[in-house]
């Protein structure tokens, strides 16, 4: 815990006015963004296809992009949609 502290506040004097942006900002530089990017894909891609075999790609894709794998939960508890009953047609 020490040395990530040491991290976040390294270059940082305490008491400036923008010493919290500074935290901020160094704690932001220490996120591994290509890895989250990597896995939200494979995320993405798997809610698709989990949407696709339920019959709701696009809910698919929206769970898992918002939820990550707790969206493939989601999608898989829903129930599926009724089919639309169709009025009959009319006499000609």
């Amino acid at each position: 815990m020490h040395e990530l502290l040491a991290r976040a506040m390294q270059g940082v004097d305490p008491d400036a006015p923008g010493a919290f942006w500074h935290v901020f900002l160094n704690l932001w530089a220490m996120v591994p963004w290509a890895a989250l990017f990597w896995w939200n894909l494979l995320f993405v891609a798997v809610g698709a296809l989990l949407g696709w075999w339920r019959g709701r790609p696009w809910e698919g894709i929206a769970w898992a992009a918002v939820l990550g794998p707790i969206g493939w939960i989601v999608l898989l508890l829903r129930r599926r949609g009724r089919p639309r009953v169709a009025p009959p047609p009319l006499p000609r």
